[in-house]
Parts: structure tokens; sequence; C-alpha cells
């Protein structure tokens, strides 16, 4: 069986795997107060021209999405966010669970706009009741989508300029951030983030590393007691330095980009296949997540060899599905692959 159903079925880069083998009698610090969190902090600043940032190891991206949002909300207040956004469908309602309401505004592609956020916004201060009524505190987004799509660099800086002017927080889920940097469609670089955002986190976990985001705030007022929630919210890793190891390790030599622009380009050889095929596409995805529309009675014969992630019903005879590649994903399962699409 040849795995395209998600971008962390793998374990981690061989180079993490090799620094973790060599350090692994090394004594330090817990808590991510030791030499390889430090090292890799400073490595994220750097390359995102923000060395005024606070950066922090958390242990997976649900986690890293309820500590944030929980460290910027008052408890009256929601999160803004796209219907198909990770919080809203694929958490277990792990931000209501700390007390906060995901505010879902409509989406066609994942992505929400900064006039959506604005008549939300107005929508809430213009009801008579809206002291009865949870009050929008932030804006979430992810990039890519949940959808694998893109904020160009134009959309991401209308949101800011919105969410400054109405004073709500900003924040973008990187879960799959290198796979969005890297795709050949990308208008965004990690600085433009950085500085249209107050916070926003590097995913490692589905892009090559073990486990571990890294969470990077700079909005001095979202900084201070920062480290209390991450601990109270089970995000805080004791041996830290397993997080830190992974992050130094890619953000060495280009090694983050490398990994995530390779998953890319196989992503598009199999869009291109999908199309030459005569499938539709759910999303226009130029990450490594693809969503083909397809035959269900071709989708049970690309069964028996390939795993998948079903997505949606189209009609009585077709379904959406998403292919996703990864950081390790061969070229030789991509061109078996292909090679069984063009038979159907």
């Amino acid at each position: 069986m040849l795995r395209f159903q998600c971008d962390y079925q793998e374990g981690a880069h061989p180079s993490i795997l090799k620094k973790m083998k060599e350090t692994n009698y090394e004594q330090t610090a817990g808590y991510g107060n030791d030499p390889y969190c430090e090292s890799a902090r400073k490595k994220i600043r750097r390359l995102c021209n923000a060395p005024e940032a606070d950066v922090h190891f958390l242990v997976g991206g649900t986690q890293t999405n309820f500590t944030v949002i929980s460290a910027i909300l008052r408890p009256y207040q929601g999160a803004l966010a796209a219907v198909s956004g990770h919080i809203n469908v694929h958490e277990t309602g792990a931000i209501e669970a700390t007390g906060h309401k995901v505010l879902a505004l409509p989406s066609e592609d994942g992505k929400i706009t900064a006039a959506q956020v604005r008549e939300a916004y107005e929508a809430h201060w213009n009801d008579a009741d809206h002291e009865h009524i949870v009050q929008p505190g932030m804006v979430y987004i992810s990039h890519p989508t949940e959808n694998g799509t893109l904020y160009a660099k134009e959309e991401l800086q209308a949101l800011s300029r919105t969410c400054r002017e109405l004073g709500l927080p900003l924040f973008l889920d990187g879960a799959r951030l290198g796979y969005g940097l890297m795709a050949e469609k990308s208008s965004l670089g990690l600085t433009d983030i950085a500085e249209l955002t107050d916070v926003f986190y590097i995913g490692g976990t589905k892009v090559g590393a073990l486990f571990g985001e890294a969470v990077v705030i700079t909005n001095p007022a979202l900084k201070k007691d920062f480290r209390y929630l991450i601990k109270q919210h089970g995000g805080m890793l004791a041996k830290g330095r397993l997080l830190g190891i992974q992050f130094d390790v890619l953000f060495t030599d280009n090694l983050y980009f490398d990994i995530a622009k390779g998953a890319d380009e196989l992503a598009m050889r199999l869009k291109a296949a999908f199309l030459e095929k005569g499938y539709g596409l759910r999303y226009d995805s130029y990450t490594n997540q693809q969503f083909p529309i397809l035959p269900n009675e071709h989708l049970g014969k690309l069964k028996e060899k390939y795993s998948y992630g079903f997505w949606e019903v189209v009609d009585d005879s077709h379904s959406a599905v998403r292919f996703c590649t990864s950081w390790a994903t061969k070229k030789e399962a991509v061109d078996a692959l292909i090679a069984d699409i063009e038979a159907l």
C-alpha cells in the first residue's frame, strides 16, 4: 500500500534523527532553556527579520492553536475563522473546550477576506444586544488553508490593515507553512508573514520533524506570560531540547524549504496527471495537497493500491478526495500512481 492520505505518516528527516542520536547523552536544561532551542530561535528570528520576536516551541498543532487563541481572547470573545478552518472542523472542539467560540465565516476556498472581517465586526457592534453575543476578539487564518489554497500578499496585507484598524489580533496557522511558502504561486515569504501578523507558527510535524511547532510572536502585547499558558495547556515538553534540535536542523542549510519544495513539485506532477486524465479539481491548490474529483468506480480501483483521504460527495457518481505528498514522498511512488491514473 502506497500512502497519500496525509503528510505526517513518516517519521522525521534523517538529518534530525542523526542529530538526535549524536546528542542523545548530552545533559541540558529542560523546558526549552537549552542551547539547541536558543540556536533555533536565533535562526528563525533572522529568517523572519524579526529580531524582537518571541519564539516558543510546542509539541503539536492542536496545543499550539488553543494555547495561542486562549492567550489572545478574553472569556467572552471568540475567533473569526473560515467555516472550513482547522480549528472549526478538525480539532474536536478544542477551542470551545477552552471557553471560546469559533465564529465561522462563509468560505468557498478556505480563505476569508478583509471585507468579511469588517462586516462581522460591525454586525456585532451595531447589534443593540451585542453584550449578549460572543464578541469577535481575533482573526484566525491558515496558510496554506485546509483546502490547499494560498493567501496572496495583497490579501494578507488587506487583512492585516483591517485587523489592526479594528484592534483584532491576526493569528496565522502555519502547520503546513513550508509547503505554502515554496509553492510556485506563492507571493508570501516569512518576512511578510512576520510583518503582517501578530502571531504565527511554523509547522514541523508535517514538514520534516518528528513533532513540534514553532510559535513566533511579533506583537509585544501578546508576549507576556505566554510560557505559563504553554505549560497550563500541555504544550511544554520537559525534554524541550528535542524540539530545539529539530528546528535547528530544519533551519540549517535551507533544509526546511528544500524538502517542502520537493513535496510541492511531486504534487504538481499529480495535479497535471489528474487534469490530463480529464478529472476536475475541487480546489486549485499549488501545494502538497491535491483535491481531484474522480468517478467513484475509479476511486475503488485506486484504493486497492493507494490510500487517500475522502473529502466530499460531489454527485451520485463522483467524489472529491485528497492526495497528499510530503517531505518524504518518493518519486517512485508518484510515478506508480501516475501510471495507474493513466490506465484508468
